[in-house]
């Protein structure tokens, strides 16, 4: 019978030499010091860049309509900072009647405080009894007072009377009163007017900055490169474009939400709720603080601020759970505890600027660690994917023996994959890199039982699973589990194979230890025997598996009394080659009559298919299972 070949492949994760870590790290050094000496300069050109994302897909779409790119660079541009300085008005103007009107609302403060002194239970007898103590305390502390002599004069101060003093400053004059006006906008106008310059230069050279930034990071492959900045430079522009357009509708609900609840200065709340949450996980809590003190003091009683709360309480939940999530898709591509780094990171190198800016400024810093891979080091520190792939998370899990987490994780992947698919995408691969480390001579016997052990454990969790494909099912959250997900290949699995049953299975499968799975040289090949045992199981092949030690020679003697109708062997190492040719020799001679199968799961390069009188050859778990099937039925199975 014809042996069964597939073919296959791991990628080897690249390695980085010391010498380019402390390079890495002095550059990293190099640039936060030129930001935060820089920041006067480097605080406008990262909101020139950011405004250059937003509104460079309206450039283009004017574009598109035939108009020439300065005009249409200057009609866009134009378009938002006439916005931006409409808006700006509009919180100055409310600021400042907001200003005007608080005085107002102190009676109506005061009366909440003093009930809310005095609703507690006794608290008027507490509050006296307090009030008493105090007067007795600044008695005790006052001083004694001298008597003054008899010849001593009297004067104001010795008799506690200061003399007032008063110092008139002279009225400003016209210049002064200009230069106390214009002082504070000399800052604001400057930064405006900078990023204003920048915005228009970047949107007007935009491919010309791309190609010297390509330039910059190597043309060695430059079709990919491009691509690359391409992709990445339209995925930022719709994601800043999109999360400009949530915030400003949230901005726009959260004001007209106060307007009808009554709420003073609704349109400055609704302007600082969308600028607000760009700050991450506390921006929405921040600009819900100010309505509600300023609903607390305009109503005597509690209604309003209980609809203001109601209304933050409902909106902010539904746009991050609800919208973001079919806005933005599945993530922004940071990490939870990157977005709170980058935030206190941002906020002490550029102050409340920055805070406001961690999020986008993030964003673009773990996508050019995606495309440049002189700073890959920047999306493993912040962006959301694992920095171990799903085999070397696995590995690393049961290295550690820490099989309850290898299986938690397992359970996530098996939601949305097959057992099969998941035991020779991931479990054989990490066990691949086991193999790796043990013929380099770093993994002595005591590390190998663990990981024996470790993945007993598992196989015995995973145990209650069939090997199907699940139903589809909403796409997990968690980014190892996705990994694991993008990893796994159902299209040659072993789940589309039929679970036979007894009248399926040929005059020598019936009965009890009918197949037998061994590993053929160390831990490493039994607990490969044991995830193909269970596979085999879940088809209708109940299957022993059994140790290394089998293949001695009082092993053998008791695998031949047993006479198995279906010997797997298993090989995961990438070495002993002629071990397992003698294996193979020695059953067939015990064992003559018995199906012999060969699971060689050793990378493709270093699997060899002419080992012997072998009746199939396979170098994944799902074939050897279909080998199995087909072998034990007496046909091809569908």
């Amino acid at each position: 019978m014809p042996a069964i070949e597939v073919t296959p492949t791991l990628s080897a994760p690249s390695a980085r030499s010391p010498a380019d870590v402390v390079s890495n790290v002095a550059i990293g050094a190099f640039i936060v010091a030129a930001l935060y000496f820089g920041r006067e300069v480097f605080v406008p050109m990262a909101l020139a860049i950011l405004f250059s994302f937003v509104l460079a897909p309206l450039v283009k779409g004017l574009q598109k309509l035939r108009v020439p790119r300065a005009l249409a660079v200057f009609v866009v541009v134009l378009a938002a900072f006439a916005t931006l300085a409409a808006l700006t008005m509009a919180m100055v103007g409310q600021a400042t009647q907001l200003a005007s009107e608080l005085p107002t609302y102190q009676s109506t403060i005061r009366a909440k405080i003093a009930a809310l002194k005095g609703s507690g239970a006794g608290s008027g007898v507490l509050s006296r009894a307090a009030d008493v103590l105090q007067d007795l305390g600044k008695e005790l502390d006052r001083p004694k007072a001298e008597s003054p002599g008899p010849t001593d004069p009297p004067s104001p101060v010795r008799d506690g009377r200061p003399i007032p003093v008063e110092v008139h400053q002279p009225e400003p004059g016209a210049i002064e009163t200009l230069q106390a006006f214009l002082a504070p906008l000399i800052h604001p106008l400057t930064t405006t007017g900078i990023v204003l310059i920048f915005v228009v230069f970047i949107l007007l050279k935009r491919e010309d900055l791309r190609n010297r930034f390509i330039r910059l990071t190597g043309t060695h492959d430059l079709q990919k490169t491009t691509a690359a900045f391409d992709d990445a430079g339209k995925r930022l522009s719709r994601l800043f474009l999109t999360q400009l357009v949530v915030n400003a509708g949230f901005g726009i609900v959260v004001g007209c939400g106060l307007w009808a609840i009554g709420v003073p200065s609704s349109l400055l709340w609704g302007i600082l709720a969308a600028i607000l949450r760009f700050i991450p996980y506390l921006g929405a809590v921040l600009s819900a603080v100010f309505p509600m003190v300023i609903a607390a003091s305009v109503d005597p009683g509690w209604t309003m601020l209980a609809l203001t709360a109601g209304l933050f309480a409902i909106t902010e939940p539904l746009v991050g759970h609800v919208v973001e999530p079919l806005a933005y898709g599945r993530s922004t591509g940071l990490s939870p505890v990157a977005i709170i780094v980058a935030a206190t990171f941002w906020t002490w190198l550029w102050g409340p600027i920055g805070l406001v800016l961690a999020t986008p400024l993030t964003v673009c810093l773990v996508v050019l660690g995606r495309h440049v891979e002189r700073l890959e080091f920047l999306d493993v520190m912040l962006g959301d994917r694992p920095p171990l792939s799903a085999p070397e998370i696995f590995y690393q899990r049961v290295l550690a023996g820490d099989p309850s987490e290898a299986a938690d994780k397992a359970e996530e992947v098996l939601k949305e994959r097959s057992l099969s698919a998941y035991y020779d995408e991931v479990a054989i691969e990490g066990l691949r890199l086991a193999a790796a480390d043990e013929a380099r001579g770093v993994l002595d016997a005591a590390r190998r039982n663990q990981i024996l052990a470790s993945i007993r454990e598992v196989v015995e969790d995973l145990s209650d699973h069939e090997d199907r494909r699940p139903e589809l099912a909403g796409a997990t959250a968690d980014p190892e589990t996705a990994a694991a997900v993008e990893q796994t290949d159902e299209r040659e699995g072993a789940s589309d194979l039929p679970v036979l049953m007894a009248v399926d299975l040929n005059d020598a499968f019936h009965g009890s230890d009918r197949v037998v799975c061994i590993g053929a040289r160390s831990q490493l090949d039994e607990a490969a025997a044991l995830m193909l045992s269970q596979i085999l199981g879940k088809h209708g092949l109940a299957a022993q598996a059994l140790p290394p030690t089998t293949l001695l020679t009082s092993g053998l003697e008791r695998l031949a009394e047993q006479n198995p109708a279906l010997i797997c062997l298993c090989s995961i190492g990438p070495q002993g080659t002629a071990q397992i040719k003698y294996a193979v020799k020695r059953l067939r001679r015990r064992m003559p009559t018995a199906i012999l199968v060969l699971g060689q799961l050793a990378q493709a390069s270093n699997a060899s298919a002419d080992l012997g009188s072998t009746d199939a050859v396979a170098t994944s778990l799902r074939e050897v299972c279909r080998a199995c099937v087909t072998l034990a039925a007496g046909k091809v199975a569908a």
